[in-house]
This record gives C-alpha cells, structure tokens and sequence, in this order.
C-alpha cells in the first residue's frame, strides 16, 4: 500500500492561496451545493478538552475533520487548537489524502468571510478593525483585502505584545495599522468609523457596543460556536441584515443568534438568508449594518480540500 501524501500548511498556501479559496467556495454554491444538509457536527467531551468530527461529502469526494480543543495546552507551550483532514474518494471512500487540519481552518475560515463580505459589504469599504490578534485575525486581513479596497487596519487585542505584532505585519503589506488594547476608550472611535469588522477572538461575551455599528457597517463574527458564547451583542444582531452559513448550524451552535432568540431581542425569522442564498442573490441588505455570522462547517473543508489535492496531484 502507497503512502498516503500529506499536505502541510505551506504547501496548502501555495495550493490554494486564499483568493483561491474564496472562488472554489463560491464556484461549489453555485454549483448547487447545500450547506444546509451539511451532517451535523458531533463533539464529543473529553477529560482534557473536547474532540469535534466534521463529515462532508459533495460530488467526487467525501471527507472528515477531527479536531482537538484543549484549554490547558497554551500554558504546555501547545497549541490549543489542533487536528487532522482526511480526504476521501466520493464513491470509494479510499483515502486520498491527510492535511494539516488547523491550516486548512486557518485558510478556509477567512476565505468563507471574505466571500460573504464580496456580497455583502459597500464596494469602497476601506477602513477594517479586527478584533483579535492570532492567525484567525491574520488570515482576515489577507482575505478581505481581496475583495475590498481595505487601506487601514485596526487591530484590537487584549495582548499589547500581540496586537502590536499584528499591526506590523498589516503595515509590511503596505496597510496603514495601528494596535488598540481591548477596553481602550479609541476602540469605539475605530469602531464608529469602520467600514468592515472582524471578530476573531475566543471571547465568551460581546467584544463592543453594538450601538457603536454605523448603518452599512459589515461585521463578521467567527470566533465561536457554542449556544451559550458571543461577540455581539443583540442590539447589533437586530439592527442587521443578518447572514449565516446555515440556518440548521447557527440555530444550534451559533450563541451569537441563539442568545438573541432566547431573550426575545429577535426570532428566528430575522435570518435574511444563508451563504448560497446570499451567493444567489437572494438576499437583500436593509439599512442597517450587515452581520454574517460564521460557526465553520464541514462542507467548506472539503470544498479547498478537494482544490488542494487537485492542485497536488
């Protein structure tokens, strides 16, 4: 038996870079693709953290990711997040190839924000505070500079050191950036003047005043997927044209959504659409400001996936 190749995270770059990624996403929705019969999630509890498994299968390839969250692991000198991709043959289900999993989150979870804000957010949107300071925040400033004209970076952080690094790198791609500490009273300024913002961060309770979001402003939020965890705050969620991936994945894992709900801000009617909708067209953008809300679902692993490995082999 032939050793199953492994894609590492450089590779995968280079495979698929995120515009790419943004288009092959794109392209699978069009194509017919429903991330409303994605299979649902399992996380199953484990003594050290929590094991997630996300199936998918979608024309010539199946696929699953396992991924590992254990708190305890950065105070190790480990990652707190970690796993594996499998690719599958869609009619065999031979394994084709392994992945570096937290890469391809890395890369995919960006590039699905970045397609929504392609469809969503005001053509000349320039100014894009982010909240957060990891690679999730990184991979955000990458994608949406692809689809919108972003020219300044503000980047909020509850880490100086951290955020201050961030804005470096914004400012080596030729951005203008400056770090705001998490709290600091110039964050609502960013916030007031933003044209995009993205929440990137494993925050458990609103990052700011939803009344600070301008009519027009779009916020992404993809830092959480549990029911009971936000980064808005209902004020900003029932103000918004609001977008998610799925309806059937944010009524049960999205906090952002379901806490809304359960204090009667909105119902579940107030969901404008889902990703392919929005794709579609279908969806139309009130006054307010523009909310999608990401949980990541399988489907969307296995969509650049199966572009990685077509690029590979």
């Amino acid at each position: 038996m032939s050793e199953l190749p492994y894609i590492d995270g450089d590779v995968l770059e280079r495979l698929v870079p995120v515009g790419r990624a943004v288009a092959v996403l794109e392209q699978a929705l069009r194509a017919g693709l429903d991330p409303e019969l994605t299979p649902r999630r399992p996380a199953v509890d484990l003594p050290a953290g929590q094991l997630l498994l996300m199936p998918a299968a979608a024309g010539r390839y199946a696929g699953l990711k396992a991924v590992t969250v254990t708190p305890a692991n950065p105070g190790r000198g480990l990652p707190r997040i970690q796993g594996t991709y499998l690719l599958l043959d869609g009619d065999t289900l031979a394994p084709l190839a392994a992945l570096d999993g937290i890469a391809l989150t890395s890369l995919r979870t960006p590039a699905v924000s970045a397609l929504a804000v392609a469809h969503l957010a005001e053509p000349d949107a320039r100014r894009l505070v982010v909240f957060g300071s990891g690679p999730q925040a990184h991979g955000h400033v990458l994608a949406l500079r692809e689809v919108r004209p972003v020219e300044h970076v503000t980047v909020v952080g509850r880490d100086p050191a951290r955020a201050a690094a961030l804005a470096g790198r914004c400012r080596d791609l030729g951005l203008t950036a400056e770090a705001l500490a998490a709290g600091a009273p110039a964050v609502a300024d960013a916030v007031r003047a933003a044209d995009l913002v993205a929440c990137c961060t494993t925050a458990a309770q609103p990052l700011f005043p939803g009344k600070l979001a301008r009519d027009g402003v779009t916020v992404v939020a993809v830092g959480s997927h549990e029911p009971g965890v936000r980064e808005l705050d209902g004020d900003l969620v029932a103000r918004a044209t609001l977008v998610v991936e799925a309806r059937t994945a944010a009524l049960e894992e999205a906090g952002d959504v379901i806490i809304p709900i359960r204090h009667g801000t909105i119902t579940s009617g107030h969901l404008a659409g889902n990703l392919a909708e929005l794709i579609a067209g279908r969806v139309v953008a009130g006054p307010g400001p523009r909310v999608f809300k990401s949980t990541g679902m399988a489907w969307e692993d296995l969509v650049v996936a199966a572009a990685a490995y077509e690029a590979w082999k």
